[in-house]
């Protein structure tokens, strides 16, 4: 095997390494947004759960953050909690950064 090979096999192990970490991530910062908006609606017990669990799973519906962002902001404003877009984007913003450290730290 050449020097180049190596090189090229590890630029593919890294490359694996980070879409796994940021998919691990995502989940995070969708379970931590769903806890979060399911305070917000008065959400207790086994519900909190519940609701974070629906929140990474409407992840898979499209590419990108939209569906999940889409899916809180209808459910806190169906809920009749005073929240607006950018707030909730704001707060995915904010999550992903913590979920981010804590993948990375092995959290």
């Amino acid at each position: 095997m050449t020097t180049f090979d190596e090189r090229e096999q590890g630029f593919e192990k890294k490359f694996a390494l980070d879409q796994e970490q940021e998919f691990k991530a995502h989940a995070r910062r969708n379970k931590a947004l769903g806890q979060w908006a399911a305070g917000l609606m008065g959400l207790e017990g086994q519900h909190v759960e519940e609701y974070a669990k629906a929140v990474v799973k409407s992840d898979f519906e499209l590419p990108g953050d939209e569906d999940v962002l889409r899916k809180v902001f209808e459910d806190l404003k169906g809920s009749g909690v005073a929240v607006t877009e950018g707030e909730v984007r704001m707060k995915m913003a904010e999550l992903l950064a913590q979920a981010r450290e804590s993948v990375k730290s092995g959290n």
